[in-house]
């Protein structure tokens, strides 16, 4: 666990620990749909720069941040590679033999090499900050205009933070169970096409049973604590919305406004 940093909570006293659940959850929100905005390279500097000042005011180490974007390489390298040979605009660049790379498809693969950093980092940082019961608590506030049309609220935004929770867990125990099948003599990364295909499934089915084992386990838990999900619940912590929250609630309209005007001037 000590190795995963994506979904684990950092127990200190900062300023962005402080701020309100709901003020993060809805930043985060609005700062994924502005950064899929085509803003440019200016765009997305005024962003990560923005992401850093969090990051540092979230007392978040480099190291941390590296930790929570490792388990996620391979699937933005395959993009990234996807993206290279199959983008076929602008000016050619390279050709070798059937491989062809354009000066567009660079263009677009650092777009999204940029994008899913400052993803897997604004997320890195929301779920860093946030108490796993002021995340549950933030999330069903958000969603409560829907109990009005019998939307269950409270078991959603309880699923979501447990899902959120354990996936440090799960990255661990893949981890344990790619070294255990690897101490039996399986290779992940050697041989044919076949016997790699055998050995993911070595891997999968096993990760599946510890998955529902754990899931069985903390249902038994809540169950066993009386927890019932159509009770009417108390509140012994209440939510407070700040002067600091409004502040920084502005902070991100105004660089999330900045991003679509880019992009609206980029596109003009």
């Amino acid at each position: 666990m000590n190795n995963m940093m994506f979904g684990k909570y950092i127990p200190i006293d900062r300023f962005i620990h402080r701020l309100d659940p709901r003020l993060k959850i809805g930043s985060l929100l609005l700062l994924l749909i502005a950064v899929y905005y085509d803003a440019g390279l200016f765009g997305y500097g005024i962003l990560g720069i923005f992401v850093i000042i969090m990051a540092l005011l979230s007392h978040i180490k480099v190291s941390q941040i590296l930790k929570a974007i490792k388990p996620m390489l391979f699937m933005m390298a395959f993009l990234m590679i996807f993206n290279l040979l199959f983008i076929q605009q602008g000016n050619l660049l390279i050709s070798i033999g059937f491989i062809k790379i354009y000066d567009q498809a660079v263009l677009q693969t650092l777009y999204i090499f940029i994008r899913l950093i400052l993803i897997i980092v604004m997320t890195t940082i929301l779920t860093a900050t946030t108490k796993p019961l002021d995340l549950t608590l933030g999330i069903e506030h958000l969603l409560s205009p829907f109990k009005r049309i019998g939307f269950p609220t409270h078991e959603v935004a309880m699923m979501i933070s447990i899902a959120l929770r354990f996936i440090p867990t799960l990255l661990e125990e893949t981890q344990r169970i790619m070294k255990a099948q690897a101490s039996r003599g399986v290779e992940f990364s050697e041989g044919s096409l076949k016997e790699k295909i055998l050995s993911i499934v070595s891997l999968i089915i096993p990760l599946f049973i510890s998955a529902f084992q754990r899931a069985e386990d903390l249902a038994n838990a809540m169950e066993s604590r009386n927890y019932n999900p159509e009770a009417k619940r108390t509140r012994y912590k209440q939510l407070v919305w700040t002067v600091s929250d409004t502040i920084a609630f502005l902070c991100v309209i105004v660089i999330c406004s900045a991003m679509v005007i880019m992009s609206i001037v980029l596109w003009e």
